[in-house]
């Protein structure tokens, strides 16, 4: 690899795992430079891809460290069916085509983004009605485990949004959370992959080296913003990425 395409797959790690720290979707980026640009097999791509972003969710979860404080007792409660739906997911991946899931992703990414703008209405239905009971979010999350251990683009949007659901704590508290139950299911599916010998490290080291620089700068940069606002910006970058993926099943 050229040191002009080395450079490139770092600054692309750095924007996919700035991406993840803040809303989730950084695959949206990472995973189409390889495939399209670089011409990388496209099973290839999204396992290297998995193996990289790991670092760099590391990162984005230190910096969002001090945010557990409140919502760490959430942490403990979801990492148990986080754990089984990414090995799952990474699993499925092994040993499936990835079409027929594509198709079901826009709607999937598309419900979280309506559920983090009605956030606000939500968790206050919720709360009158004594909240959702544990069971459904711990359902909830293993569903996205197991997207997130087969491709992963949007996971942090869906988890944002079912957090709403479920936790409480404001945008930055609940990011914490979604950071480090994050980190487990790339690192999880990542094993899974090397393990299948579907890790292409040409790929993989410089877009890890990218991630672990934009994952912490990110999320020491993103707790200035204020919460209400950087709600409504992952809202609408949830959209665009429905889009996104609307065009890339149905149409193109």
């Amino acid at each position: 690899m050229r040191p002009t395409e080395f450079l490139v797959l770092v600054i692309v790690g750095a924007v996919a795992a700035a991406i993840n720290t803040v809303a989730g979707g950084g695959s949206l980026i990472s995973y189409p430079v390889l495939t399209l640009v670089y011409r990388f097999p496209s099973r290839e791509s999204n396992a290297s891809n998995s193996v990289a972003l790991w670092p760099g969710s590391l990162a984005g979860a230190l910096g969002y460290l001090s945010y557990l404080a409140r919502t760490g007792r959430y942490f403990k409660v979801f990492i148990g069916p986080t754990i089984l739906g990414s090995m799952m997911g990474a699993w499925l991946l092994t040993i499936s085509s990835q079409t027929a899931f594509n198709r079901i992703v826009p709607f999937l990414i598309l419900t979280a983004a309506v559920m983090l703008v009605l956030q606000p209405r939500i968790k206050k239905r919720a709360e009158q009605a004594g909240g959702l009971p544990t069971w459904v979010g711990l359902f909830i999350q293993f569903l996205v485990a197991i997207y997130g251990g087969y491709f992963g683009a949007g996971m942090g949007i869906m988890m944002l949004g079912a957090f709403a659901l479920t936790m409480e704590g404001d945008i930055h508290e609940l990011n914490a959370v979604k950071n480090w139950l994050g980190l487990f299911i790339n690192l999880i599916a990542s094993v899974v992959f090397f393990l299948k010998g579907m890790v292409n490290l040409e790929i993989a080291l410089p877009l890890m080296l990218g991630c672990v620089c934009g994952g912490y700068a990110s999320a020491r940069i993103s707790q200035q913003f204020n919460p209400e606002k950087l709600r409504l910006v992952i809202s609408i970058y949830g959209f665009s990425m429905a889009a996104y993926y609307f065009y890339s099943a149905f149409i193109a």
